[in-house]
């Protein structure tokens, strides 16, 4: 093992790095894993406006802001690509492509998401010759030159204005009936009165044009079924977004059919310990205030977990005391009469044993450690070695006989 730290924030995004000022501001011993650069899709964000605090601010001067304020509270950096995870134990397990691996009790997956590729011929082979996903990344190299944007979602019609800025000419390319846009409206009104933006309507991209730059388009209209050239030098591609979650195969998260992670409101997956934010979780509003209220929500909830499972380890792993460790589930009634027929026994009978109570519903991981699959169940343990299991009968006298 290469280092182990208390919390591993994979992705340096604005999720990822609120979730790193909460997990440094507690005192745990956190480290940020990113693969680019630091900030994701906000560092290539050139102008934002609606952050609360910054009436106008690029994207890169708050992703430094974000990064400078973690590192004020000792969060380490680690610019390396995550390839696996093994979050089968308490301990958690993270490898890298350049073979580090690394261990933490807590993991918070802040990986994003990526530009969706429609694959038509030309895409790929022309990407950086003419093809962009980023206006402004890459706007500036079409100055005086004409630009096909395709899609028209707040992100397709946004970027294509600021593409304007340089370009002679934005033709979008619209799936729709004249008129009708897939962004909100007022950017579709100002795109509209944009004298730099045209429109063809009810039609799609079937192929990028070009040898070794982009020379055009191949459109075809849904209606008609024709197809038609449009001479270009650049085409831009909107069409959404692809969560980064491939490396997650195999790791028994739950993950949706598009690739999102569903969570709770406190940001926790389906394994304990393991929380998802930002923009490659299941979620409503993909904004980067959104981003960084998700990530002090997990960092927040991924330190009381750290502070159970330490309790955990010191009251009742290292106690002097034999331990009852009693599973029980409080939706089920057995489970709570059982409960407090052993809890009774126990304060009866001197103060030979500890009881520590788990919830099957919330501590799972440690209902698999144990191999608990039914309630209530009792396991004894001594200075944290089982040394035997309950019966757990309601019959009074024979719970005695097996514990005193």
């Amino acid at each position: 093992m290469d280092t182990i730290y208390d919390l591993i924030i994979i992705g340096g995004g604005p999720a990822g790095l609120s979730a790193a000022i909460y997990g440094g501001r507690a005192k745990l011993k956190t480290l940020v894993i990113n693969k680019g650069t630091i900030g994701g899709l906000v560092d290539t964000t050139r102008e934002i406006v609606n952050y609360p605090g910054y009436i106008q601010v690029s994207g890169p001067d708050l992703m430094k802001d974000f990064k400078k304020h973690a590192e004020h509270f000792k969060v380490e950096f680690l610019k390396e690509e995550v390839i696996s995870v093994d979050f089968s134990q308490e301990e958690k397990i993270v490898r890298t492509k350049k073979g580090k691996e690394l261990s933490a009790k807590a993991v918070i997956i802040a990986c994003g998401s990526e530009p969706r590729i429609l694959n038509i011929p030309g895409e790929k082979t022309l990407r950086g010759s003419g093809v962009a996903y980023c206006a402004t990344c890459d706007a500036e190299f079409f100055e005086g030159e004409d630009v096909v944007v395709v899609g028209s979602g707040d992100q397709a019609i946004e970027e294509g204005m600021y593409i304007t800025k340089f370009a002679r000419k934005v033709t979008v390319i619209v799936l729709h009936d004249e008129g009708i846009l897939d962004c909100n409206k007022v950017s579709a009104e100002r795109a509209f009165n944009n004298e730099k933006m045209e429109f063809i309507w009810n039609s799609t991209l079937e192929e990028v044009l070009g040898e070794e730059n982009v020379e055009g388009v191949k459109i075809k209209n849904l209606k008609t079924g024709s197809s038609a050239d449009l001479a270009c030098q650049g085409v831009f591609f909107f069409v959404g977004m692809v969560p980064s979650t491939s490396f997650l195969k195999g790791s028994r998260l739950d993950i949706d059919k598009r690739g999102y992670i569903p969570v709770n409101e406190s940001m926790e997956t389906n394994i304990e310990g393991i929380y998802a934010v930002g923009d490659n979780r299941v979620k409503y509003l993909r904004q980067v205030v959104s981003a960084a209220g998700d990530g002090a929500t997990a960092a927040v909830a991924a330190e009381r977990y750290i502070e159970e499972l330490n309790y955990f380890n010191e009251s009742v792993l290292k106690n002097d005391k034999k331990v009852l460790l009693l599973f029980f589930n409080v939706l089920v009634n057995e489970s709570l009469e059982f409960s407090t027929l052993l809890e009774k026994l126990i304060s009866e009978n001197g103060d030979e044993y500890k009881l520590f109570k788990v919830d099957m519903a919330t501590k799972k991981t440690l209902a698999g450690k144990y191999d608990i699959e039914k309630v209530p169940a009792v396991v004894v343990l001594d200075k944290g070695k089982e040394i035997k299991r309950v019966d757990c009968s309601m019959d009074a006298g024979k719970l005695k006989s097996q514990l005193f």
